[in-house]
């Protein structure tokens, strides 16, 4: 297979991000999240942030979904992108960052559209109504449950959803044979699942740490 990709080397990567839309808010809730020290890695890069508001707004999405919430840089990604009266509910365990996220949404003048619920995400997912489907979903939480996380997100999406899942390279580690952990494992069994689940179409994708696009048939 002929080679039709450009490499990122950081001063590409720093054009990418200067040439998407990122405002000084999303500026600003990145450099507090850096302040948490090494968990920060597990903010959405804001190049995939800028992705997802237009994936949002371009599908008319109404009802969201995000498994993962962090200090809320991709809730604002999304619920930017909903239509009009959209609403996104976003999960998450920590009352810590959170709370950083609910400031933030304030300030964005989003929070009216977001419903938090804090929880073990699983648990949450399996306890939502397959009767209210949502249009747009995102993955970015415990990746030993990534399986788990995919199967319920799929119950609950409408037909023509869309349902974004980060991480899906693990930092190149799905390639590492040493790389051996339970994590990995879980991420490896997910990717090659979405492959070959005619349940969806599916397209993944080198944004960030790796994204797979996943369209409910």
């Amino acid at each position: 297979m002929a080679e039709k990709f450009t490499p990122l080397d950081p001063e590409l990567h720093r054009y990418a991000v200067e040439h998407s839309h990122i405002d000084e808010l999303l500026q600003r809730l990145d450099r507090e999240s850096q302040q948490l020290g090494q968990v920060a890695v597990m903010q959405m890069a804001p190049e995939q942030g800028a992705l997802t508001t237009v994936l949002v707004a371009a599908i008319g999405a109404r009802r969201a979904l995000e498994i993962g919430t962090f200090t809320g840089y991709g809730s604002i990604s999304i619920a930017r992108g909903l239509a009009p009266e959209g609403r996104l509910v976003t999960l998450d365990v920590s009352e810590e960052w959170t709370a950083i996220a609910r400031r933030y949404f304030e300030e964005a003048g989003v929070a009216d559209r977001i419903e938090l619920r804090l929880g073990p995400a699983l648990e949450t997912l399996r306890g939502l109504p397959a009767e209210e489907p949502f249009d747009f979903a995102f993955i970015d939480a415990d990746k030993r449950e990534y399986p788990d996380y995919y199967e319920e997100t799929l119950r609950l999406m409408r037909p023509g959803g869309l349902l974004m899942i980060d991480n899906v390279f693990r930092g190149g580690s799905v390639l590492d044979p040493s790389a051996d952990d339970e994590a990995v494992r879980a991420v490896r069994e997910l990717n090659d699942r979405v492959a070959t689940d005619h349940r969806v179409m599916a397209a993944m994708v080198g944004v960030a740490d790796g994204i797979t696009l996943a369209l409910k048939r």
